[in-house]
């Protein structure tokens, strides 16, 4: 991941990078010799910040398929702690960042409504692994991502997006996310390209150690 070059997009408004963030490189087009696709998925519940961290990480302008919330969708949606959100992605968000000349990695941010979940399934085949992005001000809202992770048998970092909200030691996250020992938990702020690259090596590194666990032990020489 060091070895990333991208020119993210940053978001506009209350969402745009912080001041003194360093410029974007220059935009850069996609290899001819890239030929190895790489995907990771964010999830986590409404109103964390995927289409946040896909944004500010991504060397293309991201896909994005947000869409004006509505008075109609209150009772559907609840906005508890975020009742200054706007809009809503209602199928999924795609960038990509080019690791060297032959691997892309393609990030997938999940849609965190509770009637979009029949997508995720979906979303998850073929993911090398995801990042599970929270609001420590809403962390039941991550069950549900945690839990489907766990039943795919995916391998997840966890993310605490900075939101301002009380502060939370790491111990109390993990009891009240029941998160195993071996799950990586970071903080970050989305809206920052260097903190949402930290999160996505973080899980690299871990896919890295759960590999090394899984594959056979070789046998020392008989003297």
């Amino acid at each position: 991941m060091d070895s990333v070059t991208s020119d993210a997009v940053p978001a506009e408004g209350p969402l745009g990078p912080r001041p003194g963030e360093p410029p974007p490189p220059p935009r850069q087009a996609l290899r001819s010799t890239a030929d190895n696709g790489l995907k990771i998925v964010i999830v986590g519940g409404f109103g964390v910040g995927k289409t946040t961290m896909v944004r500010s990480v991504s060397e293309i302008r991201p896909l994005n398929t947000e869409e004006t919330m509505t008075k109609a969708g209150e009772a559907v949606d609840s906005t508890d702690g975020i009742a200054a959100k706007s809009a809503t992605t209602v199928a999924f968000d795609f960038g990509r960042i080019t690791l060297d000349a032959h691997n892309v990695l393609y990030l997938f941010g999940a849609p965190g409504q509770e009637r979009f979940w029949f997508l995720w399934d979906r979303l998850f085949s073929g993911t090398l692994g995801a990042v599970v992005l929270v609001d420590t001000r809403r962390l039941a809202d991550s069950w549900y991502a945690i839990d489907r992770l766990e039943h795919h048998g995916t391998p997840f970092v966890v993310a605490c997006n900075d939101f301002g909200g009380p502060a939370h030691t790491p111990d109390q996250i993990r009891e009240a996310l029941d998160l195993p020992a071996e799950v990586p938990l970071v903080f970050c702020d989305a809206r920052v390209r260097t903190s949402s690259k930290h999160v996505l090596i973080s899980l690299v590194q871990h896919l890295q150690t759960t590999l090394a666990a899984r594959l056979p032990k070789t046998p020392e020489p008989t003297p």
